[in-house]
This record gives structure tokens, sequence and C-alpha cells, in this order.
């Protein structure tokens, strides 16, 4: 299940992860979110399907209060028909409002997140990661991170949208050390191999997998296949640690 995916077996804590693609027929767009998490804030949430959004939301509210919820509770995935917004935070909304603004995947990134910097979570500093598919197949990823003077590094990146094709970023490198070492690469690639929404989620639930002895960090995973963002048309699988949403 996890072949074509070693791109993110191979990290044991990457944090966050965004994968966009196309499945192999190359007739679906693939737009995936996965959580991992070490603190008990982190891990006490789920990946909520509403009815233009997935929501990241607390599974515990005494546990995320010891959090900062500014940086726990949002919209992962937003749904329009400009298209789909993607990150890992409060920049969600933000990104999904600049959809119709350009034919650039890009510039639409570039203009929705000019207010954002990186989190304010020090010592890690965890970086924003961010998406976006348009109308016509096309798709960027963003990453902001934090320099070494302390100011936001921002690249945005095109993604080819080929059959069996998909690409990564993620907050993390995926070294579990303290403080937790930001992603800096450029979009890694990966496989996609899987015909269903609920297989590719399922294919990522595992490669997120810890090995024998190591602690599972794996929280959620949200996989959404679209073949016509214009009508919303959307196949959507959803797991959380203890339970499955198809939709």
């Amino acid at each position: 299940m996890t072949k074509g995916l070693e791109n993110l077996s191979s990290r044991e804590y990457p944090g966050r992860v965004i994968i966009i693609g196309q499945d192999p027929s190359g007739e679906n767009t693939v737009v995936i979110y996965a959580i991992t998490g070490r603190s008990p804030s982190s891990q006490s949430r789920k990946l909520v399907l509403e009815e233009d959004a997935i929501q990241a939301m607390p599974t515990d509210e005494e546990a995320i209060q010891k959090g900062n919820i500014e940086l726990l509770v949002y919209t992962a995935i937003l749904f329009s028909s400009q298209g789909i917004a993607v990150s890992n935070g409060r920049q969600t909304p933000d990104i999904g409002s600049a959809l119709g603004r350009s034919q650039n995947p890009e510039e639409v990134l570039s203009s929705a997140l000019g207010k954002w910097d990186y989190e304010p979570d020090p010592p890690i500093f965890t970086p924003r990661i961010s998406g976006c598919v348009l109308l016509g197949g096309k798709a960027a990823l963003s990453l902001i991170r934090r320099g070494p003077d302390g100011s936001s590094l921002r690249d945005y990146y095109q993604i080819p949208l080929k059959a069996g094709e998909g690409r990564l970023i993620a907050t993390y490198s995926g070294e579990n050390t303290d403080p937790v070492p930001s992603f800096t690469e450029k979009p890694a690639a990966v496989e996609i191999q899987a015909k269903s929404a609920d297989e590719m989620a399922e294919s990522v639930y595992e490669a997120l997998g810890p090995e024998a002895g190591k602690s599972d960090f794996r929280v959620s995973v949200a996989c959404v296949y679209s073949g016509d963002i214009t009508t919303g048309c959307n196949e959507i699988y959803i797991i959380n640690r203890n339970e499955r949403i198809k939709s």
C-alpha cells in the first residue's frame, strides 16, 4: 500500500503534510492533507467534513487548551467553484478568497499569503504550508519558514499535474528531534497509484505509521479526488484515529 510513498514513510515526524497531484487515470485532481502530532494538544484533534470544507477540530477540549488553539483549530481544506485551497492553518480562507484573482496559482498563493508569516511557536517556528488547485488544472504549493535572521522566507512552486504523480510538502523535515527541524526542500515527488480516495488515504495513513518500537504520531488524513471542481464533484475520505468517513 505504501509503494510510491517512500518520500513520506522515510520521515519519522513530518508534522503536517500536503500532497497535490493526479490519480493514475489523470481524470481526478488529488489533494491530501495529513496531521501528525507529538504533544497531547496536537494529538487531540480530528478532521471533520462540512458542506464546503474540512476542518481541524478538537477531540478533547481540556487537552487542546494546553496548546495554542489559534494554531490547532482551523480550516484545512476549502472547496469553491473557483478551486480548492489547503493549508496547515488559519490562512486557508484567505487562499480561498484569492482563488479567482489569477490563472497563475503561484500568484494566487502570493497574494493570499502576503500578511502571513511562519507560526509563532518558538523554538520550533513551524512553517506555514499551503496549496491551491485552480480551474483548468493548475496547482501550486507554498512554504513560509523562518530565516536565520528571523525574517520570513517565502517559496512558491507551480505543480505540474500529471497522471499518477504528486508533490509533497511538509512542515518538518522528518527528524524526531528537539527542536524539530523545518522542511526546507523543494516539493518532493511521490507516486499516486490508488484509483480511489479511500485507497489513497489508507496508503498515506500507513506510510505515516511508525517503525517497530517507535511512537505513533498519526492523527488524521483527508484525501480528496476531484473530478470536476466547478460542480464540487469530490470523492472524499477521512481517516481519524478511531474512525473512517467517506463522502
